[in-house]
């Protein structure tokens, strides 16, 4: 038996027992390590309804198992082996929305914080239950007081025509746009091509979005590569939206060209509440900040929606967390993630849609609510969604020329767990190496020396960030103490860098007071060192180091070596502890 076969009969074992999720963030694969089997050809454009099947022996390419095993669990595929067998699994029952037990915080910040969760491991200290109160919302087209409804839930019912959906129901969803990068998109590429026919046509050429955006300013051949072979592939399918880049030397000469993918989709109206967006990346959750339903998926399961433009989904049951309080003016919504993800550790969302409500969060700007959204998947989430309001609708506005229907929670729906949050009271964090729930307060750690800081990525280089970190520049006046890096997400956020005035800066803008604090010059806009990348990316860490990061990921090698130390933080922490060469409170300049 091979591996592939192996791995296949287990993730068959795990759709008869019910078996849902890893507690664990999964690794971003770049291609499929097992072998393939084939979908039937009359069953690739009409899907028919997902069903069990309780005789384990049945051959993988009958029609009653395949497509259930191709698409809900073909990211069992991907991993290793000794991965996959040390993973703890964890059964969705029903029984889930039952009786609620109280839990407790396990770090300092429990005065502040109350939560109650259903059937989950209980931590050390009790708090208080509380609800959490939500606005009004008009009567949306899905869901009843009968048989409320989340938002994620409301999102999946449209996306597969159906009247109502409950956690645990696996469903074909109809796609709304699928998106894929030069990481992963060559691997998607073959996929199709081997599955569909060297001839075959994408299911639809406008709801493919193709960004260049991780290996790009490199002389590495095989990074090179990739962005040849997503080029080729979007000319011979007449891809409307492919974001292309020739002039290696000079991203400003390639107007296509725009730059990390999670902030370009948003940035270019790919972005709509109400609808479903997929990508072959982990942090394609970002644009659940636009209240649609946004997740990451593997090569096979894009493979199979671009010829399909169907998906098999397992509906996530749904965890709310409501931030409440006036934000104090030393904290920005990394905070808040680190903050939330410290407390249910990144085993805490695994397969579930973590819903982002309360004063706090309305108070947010949409970059500030990506930067919310982005790190659900360090949670193990499946999802993030932030109700859209008024400062969605004005951010799209002349983003894109499509409609699209919002859609809310019930206030009859059912949570999972709750847990609710007086930001007032909360500090500036950061996560320690080497886990994004490693949480610490900024100002416990100011003995920490670091040798770099790194501003930048789909989490932390959006223009709101660097305004952030000029500030703290601008109101020390001073000069950075150690090599501080700064990359731009996008092409737009370059642009803005050079030409949009700080507050209360006298008309400077980002990079005169860069330029001023002594940071490096702002790079060309890409991913850059955030996922290391080869070695002659800019800004990768090379050897071991200590950096202060405004990334997502700590993990050993993240960002090059494998000993480097990364300490995520805000751009304010960032910035701060710039200034002084050790983890440093931005509220010491601020």
């Amino acid at each position: 038996m091979t591996c592939g076969t192996a791995l296949l009969s287990l993730s068959h074992w795990l759709l008869v027992l019910g078996i849902s999720s890893l507690p664990h963030p999964l690794p971003e694969i770049s291609s499929a390590r097992a072998s393939l089997f084939r979908v039937p050809t009359h069953h690739r454009h009409t899907l028919p309804s997902p069903s069990f099947s309780s005789n384990p022996s049945t051959p993988l390419h009958s029609c009653k198992n395949c497509k259930r095993i191709f698409s809900d669990y073909i990211i069992l595929y991907s991993l290793p082996p000794v991965l996959l067998m040390a993973a703890t699994i964890v059964p969705a029952h029903a029984a889930f929305f039952g009786a609620k037990k109280e839990i407790g915080a396990r770090a300092s910040f429990s005065p502040s914080i109350s939560a109650h969760r259903c059937r989950k491991h209980a931590l050390n200290k009790v708090l208080a239950v509380m609800s959490p109160t939500q606005p009004s919302r008009a009567p949306s087209t899905t869901g009843s007081v009968k048989h409320g409804m989340t938002m994620t839930e409301k999102i999946l019912a449209k996306s597969s025509d159906r009247s109502k959906l409950e956690p645990g129901e696996n469903i074909w969803v109809n796609i709304d746009v699928l998106m894929t990068h030069d990481v992963c998109g060559p691997g998607t590429i073959g996929i199709f091509k081997k599955e569909f026919g060297k001839n075959a046509k994408v299911w639809d050429r406008e709801k493919i979005v193709i960004i260049p955006d991780h290996y790009i300013f490199t002389s590495d051949e095989r990074a090179n590569r990739n962005v040849d072979i997503i080029r080729d592939f979007a000319l011979e399918q007449n891809i409307k939206y492919f974001y292309d880049i020739k002039d290696l030397s000079n991203f400003k000469v390639n107007p296509d060209y725009k730059g990390v993918c999670h902030v370009a989709l948003a940035q270019e109206g790919h972005c709509r509440p109400g609808e479903v967006l997929l990508g072959t990346d982990s942090h394609t959750c970002n644009a659940g900040a636009f209240g649609q339903f946004a997740t990451g998926i593997g090569n096979t399961d894009a493979g199979f929606v671009m010829g399909t433009g169907k998906l098999l989904l397992k509906v996530p049951p749904t965890m709310q967390f409501v931030l409440d309080g006036e934000m104090p003016h030393y904290l920005l919504a990394k905070d808040l993630i680190l903050q939330i993800i410290g407390e249910i550790t990144v085993a805490g969302a695994t397969y579930k849609s973590m819903e982002f409500v309360g004063s706090t969060v309305e108070s947010l700007n949409m970059e500030e609510r990506m930067t919310l959204c982005n790190m659900v998947v360090e949670a193990g989430g499946k999802n993030g969604v932030v109700p859209p309001d008024e400062t969605t609708f004005k951010y799209l506005e002349g983003k894109t020329s499509l409609n699209y229907e919002p859609v809310y929670s019930d206030e009859s729906a059912k949570f999972i767990s709750e847990y609710r949050f007086d930001v007032s009271k909360l500090e500036p964090v950061v996560a320690k190496p080497h886990s994004p729930d490693n949480r610490a307060l900024a100002r416990e750690c100011k003995d920490v020396k670091i040798d770099r800081v790194y501003i930048g990525s789909c989490t932390g280089g959006k223009t709101e960030d660097f305004m952030a970190a000029a500030k703290v520049f601008l109101a020390s006046g001073k000069k950075v103490k150690v090599p501080t890096f700064l990359v731009p997400a996008t092409q737009k956020v370059w642009m803005d860098l050079y030409s949009l005035p700080v507050p209360g800066s006298g008309g400077k803008t980002c990079s005169q007071i860069f330029e001023e604090a002594g940071c490096d010059t702002p790079a060309s806009p890409s991913c850059g060192a955030c996922l290391g990348g080869p070695r002659d990316t800019y800004a990768r860490m090379n050897e071991p180091m200590v950096c202060v990061s405004t990334t997502n990921r700590n993990f050993p090698g993240r960002m090059g070596h494998k000993e480097g130390q990364i300490y995520l933080a805000s751009p304010y922490t960032a910035a701060a502890s710039a200034l002084t060469g050790y983890v440093t409170d931005p509220r010491e300049f601020l």
